[in-house]
């Protein structure tokens, strides 16, 4: 696993979220019993866990902000951060993998 494969599927991820208003968001996953919401937050929580594991940092809790609609930006920037810290081949493989899994779950 490459950064730039992790890129392209978060970026696919993205397109795939991107559009949704409050319903969609607010429904239920297909694995589980949580909102979608909810998956995608746990996957950004993921990414950021990485990227401070990686930066040899402590460990902090991404927000969950008020408005779901922020769910694809903030995608966005835990992934830059990792892939700003230089991950090795393991982190991009797990990141890449949770990606993948909540991608079939939405």
């Amino acid at each position: 696993m490459s950064a730039a494969e992790l890129d392209k599927a978060v970026q696919l991820l993205v397109r795939q979220i991107a559009h949704w208003q409050q319903p969609r968001w607010a429904a239920a996953a297909t694995t589980g019993n949580v909102s979608r919401a909810d998956l995608v937050h746990r996957l950004v929580q993921e990414i950021a866990n990485l990227a401070a594991d990686t930066e040899g940092e402590p460990r902090r809790v991404v927000p969950r902000l008020d408005n779901d609609l922020a769910l694809p930006d903030q995608l966005r920037v835990v992934t830059a951060d990792l892939l700003a810290a230089d991950p090795g081949a393991e982190a991009l493989t797990r990141a890449a993998a949770e990606v993948a899994a909540t991608r079939s779950a939405l």
